[in-house]
């Protein structure tokens, strides 16, 4: 066993680290549904047009994005280009693609709406661009509704109006939960925000955890004790690990699954014809309707040994055309101005719920809140989300109270931006 777990780590060394040879450009690249088969032809195609460049796809488990990248980065090592969700708290390795690219305003005018997103807070640094945006939201069984004789609620409904609704459905039709939300600080910041949580303080540091955020975590844990929301989810797994419910929405186990748009895909693939299934937006609560924006972003590595190269690769995936391509093929919303503007996106599919839930979502960013907007480009966002994540999954875990973790989540924060020497 040890062999083997030294073999690994080599392994896992060796496919992460820095490209050591002239040419060679190495994507660390996760998937959530079909766009790492749509990643891999496209590689295919951007080698035939630029043979002297080889690049190298590895595709990995989102946990090796979160859990280890972040440590081979601190240790100024590295893929030359990753696919990655924390864009932001990651910034400050990522490579100025500025002097690099082509043309410098292409960039700004079409990824400029999302670039402080990744770049250190006052720089115009280019560090990369979104592969999409996605927006929190959720996803109904409709066909359980419909078996159990229980409405949809309505565009306005509550969270409390589909904590009933399902309910009623999981009671009717003998399913094990009746909802379901990703393990994920950012999914489960998305209801907080509706409930008028604020992470922001006035000074830009985080502030301590305020009512609104109190009061809908109090109502996840009365909820998940009650069996309305599924604790598996949540005790499944600790620390910061991230767990979606997305297979147990797809087995037919939940009336209700509240994840995000980039689901769409892999819902529409796995599910198939098994049932009907519908997007729903967000649920509202007393402060507002929001979802969560963000996505993965793109982005250059600045300890790579092969930057010209790396910029030739960035230059041809951010063309408009391969922008527009990746988009319909993966079921993803564009984050390029010029794709967005014009419009006419074919998504390739013959699933008509799929295309339904994306015009929903489409729909939805119209009701995101400005506090939501402004949480990507926020240093602390990922910062809170850990704690948050950590703490509540040790409460329902049966490990602290949920007094003490709203202690501990103010605490695990202070600390960290304590350390950060702010």
């Amino acid at each position: 066993m040890k062999l083997k777990s030294i073999l690994a780590g080599t392994a896992l060394a060796l496919m992460a680290s820095t490209a050591a040879f002239a040419g060679d450009v190495r994507i660390m690249w996760y998937s959530d549904g079909v766009e790492g088969e749509v990643m891999k032809d496209l590689v295919g195609r951007f080698m035939k047009e630029n043979p002297g460049i080889n690049v190298i796809l590895d595709n990995v488990a989102y946990s090796v994005i979160k859990e280890q990248l972040p440590v081979q980065l601190e240790a100024g090592n590295g893929p030359d280009i990753a696919r990655v969700t924390a864009i932001k708290d990651l910034a400050r390795h990522w490579l100025d693609l500025r002097p690099l690219v082509k043309d410098a305003k292409y960039w700004d005018d079409n990824f400029g709406a999302q670039a402080d997103w990744m770049r250190p807070d006052g720089s115009n640094q280019i560090s990369g661009f979104m592969t999409q945006i996605t927006l929190t939201g959720g996803f109904a069984n409709k066909t359980l509704f419909d078996q159990a004789g229980v409405p949809l609620p309505g565009p306005n409904a509550t969270w409390d109006d589909w904590a009933a609704a399902t309910k009623k459905v999981k009671e009717s039709q003998q399913v094990p939960f009746a909802m379901a939300i990703d393990r994920s600080g950012h999914r489960i910041t998305a209801p907080m925000l509706s409930y008028g949580a604020n992470y922001v303080g006035q000074d830009g540091k985080p502030a301590p955890l305020d009512k609104g955020a109190k009061d809908f975590l109090t109502k996840f844990v009365g909820w998940t004790a009650d069996g309305t929301f599924s604790k598996d989810v949540w005790v499944s797994a600790a620390g910061t690990t991230y767990r979606p419910a997305a297979d147990d929405f797809i087995n037919g186990q939940l009336a209700f699954y509240y994840s995000g748009s980039w689901q769409v895909a892999n819902l529409a693939t796995k599910i198939g014809n098994s049932f009907d299934w519908v997007a729903t937006g967000s649920p509202c609560g007393p402060a507002a309707c929001t979802g969560m924006p963000g996505g993965a972003a793109l982005v250059a590595v600045k300890y790579t040994k092969n930057p010209k190269d790396v910029a030739t690769v960035m230059d041809w995936f951010a063309r408009e055309d391969i922008v527009k391509e990746f988009s319909e093929r993966t079921l993803f919303l564009p984050g390029h101005k010029g794709v967005v503007d014009k419009g006419g996106l074919d998504f390739k599919t013959d699933n008509e719920q799929a295309k339904a839930a994306l015009t929903k979502y489409v729909e939805a960013t119209k009701s995101t809140s400005e506090t939501a907007l402004k949480l990507p480009g926020w240093r602390w966002s990922d910062t809170v989300y850990a704690a948050v994540v950590t703490r509540i999954g040790q409460t329902l875990a049966g490990e602290l109270k949920l007094d003490d973790a709203f202690q501990r989540i103010d605490a695990d924060i202070a600390q960290k931006v304590k350390d950060a020497g702010q």
